[in-house]
């Protein structure tokens, strides 16, 4: 996301956690990239805290906006769906060279 933005990662997380702001053309192309609308990603509720455990360790973010953990989940799941598509893809692929 940083890159879509002009920006490196370390802007581009407290861009996240709300210590920078999002300009409006940065809205615009946050939108584009997640092929969201711009009012449904430039909402400024945000969750107190969010926490996340993954082997046995725990991270907490504080005050991202609902926004963000929404557009990425379902960014996340558009590329697990193409991952999937692409790995059928190469499969019949594999499968017509041997036969």
């Amino acid at each position: 996301m940083g890159k879509i933005l002009g920006t490196d990662a370390s802007n581009y997380s407290r861009k996240e956690r709300g210590e920078v702001k999002i300009y409006d053309d940065e809205w615009e192309k946050l939108a584009k990239a997640l092929e969201v609308s711009l009012e449904s990603i430039k909402n400024t509720k945000t969750k107190s805290s969010y926490q996340e455990h993954s082997s046995g360790n725990s991270i907490t973010y504080s005050h991202i906006p609902n926004f963000i953990l929404e557009t990425q989940k379902k960014y996340i799941e558009k590329l697990e769906k193409e991952n999937k598509e692409l790995l059928e893809e190469n499969n019949k692929l594999k499968n017509s060279e041997t036969n």
